[in-house]
Protein backbone atom coordinates (compact mmCIF):
# COMPACT_ATOMS: atom_id res chain seq x y z
CA UNK A 1 0.00 0.00 0.00
CA UNK A 2 1.59 3.43 -1.20
CA UNK A 3 1.81 6.26 1.47
CA UNK A 4 0.34 9.60 0.40
CA UNK A 5 1.04 12.60 1.83
CA UNK A 6 -2.00 14.39 0.84
CA UNK A 7 -4.86 14.52 3.08
CA UNK A 8 -7.12 12.44 0.40
CA UNK A 9 -8.65 10.33 3.69
CA UNK A 10 -9.84 13.97 5.04
CA UNK A 11 -13.35 14.74 5.29
CA UNK A 12 -15.02 17.93 4.24
CA UNK A 13 -16.16 20.15 7.13
CA UNK A 14 -19.72 20.73 7.40
CA UNK A 15 -20.98 23.98 8.37
CA UNK A 16 -21.26 24.13 12.35
CA UNK A 17 -23.87 26.09 14.37
CA UNK A 18 -22.78 27.93 17.62
CA UNK A 19 -22.35 24.74 19.94
CA UNK A 20 -19.82 23.11 17.29
CA UNK A 21 -22.27 20.30 15.69
CA UNK A 22 -22.97 20.63 12.69
CA UNK A 23 -25.84 22.89 11.15
CA UNK A 24 -29.07 20.85 10.77
CA UNK A 25 -27.48 17.62 12.15
CA UNK A 26 -28.08 15.80 15.74
CA UNK A 27 -25.27 14.70 17.03
CA UNK A 28 -21.73 14.72 14.70
CA UNK A 29 -19.54 17.62 15.66
CA UNK A 30 -17.22 19.19 12.98
CA UNK A 31 -15.35 16.66 10.80
CA UNK A 32 -18.73 14.31 11.21
CA UNK A 33 -16.41 12.44 13.65
CA UNK A 34 -14.85 15.08 16.66
CA UNK A 35 -11.58 14.73 15.51
CA UNK A 36 -9.61 17.08 13.64
CA UNK A 37 -9.95 17.01 9.80
CA UNK A 38 -6.72 18.74 9.33
CA UNK A 39 -2.78 17.83 10.15
CA UNK A 40 -2.98 20.35 13.18
CA UNK A 41 -4.15 18.42 15.91
CA UNK A 42 -2.41 16.88 18.29
CA UNK A 43 -3.02 13.33 17.81
CA UNK A 44 -0.67 11.82 14.59
CA UNK A 45 -2.79 10.51 11.93
CA UNK A 46 -2.43 6.98 12.73
CA UNK A 47 -4.45 7.74 16.27
CA UNK A 48 -7.12 9.58 14.68
CA UNK A 49 -7.67 7.07 12.38
CA UNK A 50 -7.52 4.40 14.91
CA UNK A 51 -10.18 6.70 16.94
CA UNK A 52 -12.07 7.01 14.07
CA UNK A 53 -12.65 2.90 13.81
CA UNK A 54 -13.35 2.62 17.59
CA UNK A 55 -15.87 5.13 17.21
CA UNK A 56 -17.52 3.47 13.83
CA UNK A 57 -17.37 -0.24 15.87
CA UNK A 58 -18.96 1.28 18.76
CA UNK A 59 -21.94 2.92 16.76
CA UNK A 60 -21.86 -0.41 15.40
CA UNK A 61 -22.16 -2.56 18.40
CA UNK A 62 -24.81 -0.31 19.71
CA UNK A 63 -26.79 -0.72 17.01
CA UNK A 64 -26.50 -4.33 17.21
CA UNK A 65 -27.39 -5.13 20.93
CA UNK A 66 -30.98 -5.22 20.98
CA UNK A 67 -31.21 -6.39 17.27
CA UNK A 68 -28.95 -9.10 18.63
CA UNK A 69 -30.64 -9.93 21.53
CA UNK A 70 -34.42 -9.39 19.30
CA UNK A 71 -33.35 -11.63 16.43
CA UNK A 72 -31.89 -14.84 18.57
CA UNK A 73 -32.42 -14.24 22.03
CA UNK A 74 -28.79 -13.85 23.00
CA UNK A 75 -26.12 -11.00 24.40
CA UNK A 76 -23.81 -9.50 21.81
CA UNK A 77 -20.84 -11.14 23.10
CA UNK A 78 -22.41 -14.69 22.70
CA UNK A 79 -23.44 -13.50 19.14
CA UNK A 80 -19.51 -12.84 18.79
CA UNK A 81 -18.52 -16.20 19.28
CA UNK A 82 -21.36 -17.95 17.25
CA UNK A 83 -19.75 -15.42 14.76
CA UNK A 84 -15.71 -16.57 15.16
CA UNK A 85 -17.14 -19.91 15.18
CA UNK A 86 -19.14 -19.72 11.58
CA UNK A 87 -15.97 -18.44 10.46
CA UNK A 88 -14.14 -21.31 11.38
CA UNK A 89 -13.33 -24.34 9.72
CA UNK A 90 -15.24 -27.13 11.31
CA UNK A 91 -17.42 -24.29 13.36
CA UNK A 92 -14.75 -24.93 15.88
CA UNK A 93 -12.35 -23.22 18.27
CA UNK A 94 -10.68 -23.85 21.71
CA UNK A 95 -11.60 -21.96 23.93
CA UNK A 96 -8.16 -20.05 24.53
CA UNK A 97 -8.18 -18.89 21.15
CA UNK A 98 -11.79 -17.35 21.20
CA UNK A 99 -10.25 -15.68 24.11
CA UNK A 100 -7.56 -14.73 22.71
CA UNK A 101 -9.26 -13.42 19.13
CA UNK A 102 -12.10 -11.47 21.58
CA UNK A 103 -9.47 -10.13 24.03
CA UNK A 104 -11.99 -11.57 26.86
CA UNK A 105 -10.83 -12.99 30.11
CA UNK A 106 -11.29 -16.30 30.35
CA UNK A 107 -13.89 -16.32 33.58
CA UNK A 108 -15.95 -13.94 31.42
CA UNK A 109 -15.68 -16.37 28.28
CA UNK A 110 -16.29 -19.38 30.21
CA UNK A 111 -19.71 -17.82 31.74
CA UNK A 112 -20.55 -17.13 27.75
CA UNK A 113 -20.52 -20.12 26.63
CA UNK A 114 -22.05 -21.84 29.30
CA UNK A 115 -25.11 -19.78 28.51
CA UNK A 116 -24.46 -20.41 25.14
CA UNK A 117 -24.20 -24.13 25.79
CA UNK A 118 -27.62 -23.99 27.67
CA UNK A 119 -29.30 -22.63 24.80
CA UNK A 120 -28.21 -25.62 22.68
CA UNK A 121 -26.11 -23.11 20.20
CA UNK A 122 -22.52 -24.63 21.14
CA UNK A 123 -21.18 -28.25 22.35
CA UNK A 124 -18.17 -28.55 23.86
CA UNK A 125 -15.61 -31.01 24.40
CA UNK A 126 -11.95 -32.02 24.76
CA UNK A 127 -9.48 -31.00 22.51
CA UNK A 128 -7.95 -33.93 20.88
CA UNK A 129 -4.45 -34.89 22.29
CA UNK A 130 -5.04 -31.96 24.94
CA UNK A 131 -7.54 -33.34 27.95
CA UNK A 132 -7.10 -29.85 29.74
CA UNK A 133 -8.28 -27.99 26.49
CA UNK A 134 -11.99 -27.34 25.77
CA UNK A 135 -12.93 -27.39 21.98
CA UNK A 136 -16.28 -25.22 21.31
CA UNK A 137 -18.56 -26.16 18.07
CA UNK A 138 -21.51 -24.60 16.95
CA UNK A 139 -24.32 -26.71 16.73
CA UNK A 140 -27.00 -27.31 13.86
CA UNK A 141 -29.30 -24.79 15.66
CA UNK A 142 -27.19 -22.31 15.83
CA UNK A 143 -26.59 -22.48 12.26
CA UNK A 144 -30.10 -22.36 11.33
CA UNK A 145 -30.27 -19.50 13.71
CA UNK A 146 -27.41 -17.84 11.99
CA UNK A 147 -28.80 -18.20 8.81
CA UNK A 148 -31.99 -16.78 9.51
CA UNK A 149 -30.67 -13.55 11.41
CA UNK A 150 -27.57 -13.04 9.68
CA UNK A 151 -28.49 -11.09 6.68
CA UNK A 152 -30.72 -8.41 8.77
CA UNK A 153 -27.91 -7.53 11.26
CA UNK A 154 -25.68 -7.23 8.53
CA UNK A 155 -27.95 -4.63 6.94
CA UNK A 156 -28.19 -3.01 10.58
CA UNK A 157 -24.40 -3.02 10.43
CA UNK A 158 -24.88 -0.80 7.00
CA UNK A 159 -27.02 1.02 8.46
CA UNK A 160 -24.97 1.68 11.39
CA UNK A 161 -22.14 3.12 9.51
CA UNK A 162 -24.29 5.14 7.24
CA UNK A 163 -25.54 7.01 10.30
CA UNK A 164 -21.43 7.34 11.99
CA UNK A 165 -19.49 8.87 8.90
CA UNK A 166 -20.05 11.32 6.78
CA UNK A 167 -20.02 10.75 3.11
CA UNK A 168 -15.97 10.29 2.37
CA UNK A 169 -16.02 8.21 5.77
CA UNK A 170 -18.91 6.37 4.90
CA UNK A 171 -17.34 5.06 1.85
CA UNK A 172 -13.69 4.07 3.55
CA UNK A 173 -15.72 2.04 6.31
CA UNK A 174 -18.17 0.70 3.59
CA UNK A 175 -15.33 -0.61 1.54
CA UNK A 176 -14.23 -2.74 4.44
CA UNK A 177 -17.64 -4.91 4.28
CA UNK A 178 -18.16 -7.96 1.04
CA UNK A 179 -20.72 -6.75 -1.60
CA UNK A 180 -23.89 -8.69 -0.81
CA UNK A 181 -24.63 -10.95 -2.89
CA UNK A 182 -26.98 -10.45 -5.90
CA UNK A 183 -30.45 -11.56 -5.82
CA UNK A 184 -30.89 -14.66 -8.92
CA UNK A 185 -34.32 -12.76 -9.90
CA UNK A 186 -32.19 -9.83 -10.99
CA UNK A 187 -30.66 -11.47 -13.93
CA UNK A 188 -27.23 -12.44 -12.31
CA UNK A 189 -25.51 -15.48 -11.66
CA UNK A 190 -25.14 -16.07 -7.68
CA UNK A 191 -22.39 -18.47 -6.71
CA UNK A 192 -23.88 -21.94 -5.05
CA UNK A 193 -22.74 -22.17 -2.10
CA UNK A 194 -20.35 -25.04 -1.17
Amino acid sequence: MAASSAPADQPEREPTSGDGLPAGGDALPTGCDGLPGDDAGLLPAELRAWMRLLAAAGAIEQSLRSRVKDAMGISHDEFLILCLLADQPGSSLRMTRIAELLGRPKTRLTYQVACLQHAGLISKNSACGDRRGIEVTLTDKARRLLSESSRPLADAVSEAIARTACAHRYAQLHDLLPAPPVPAAEGHATEKPK
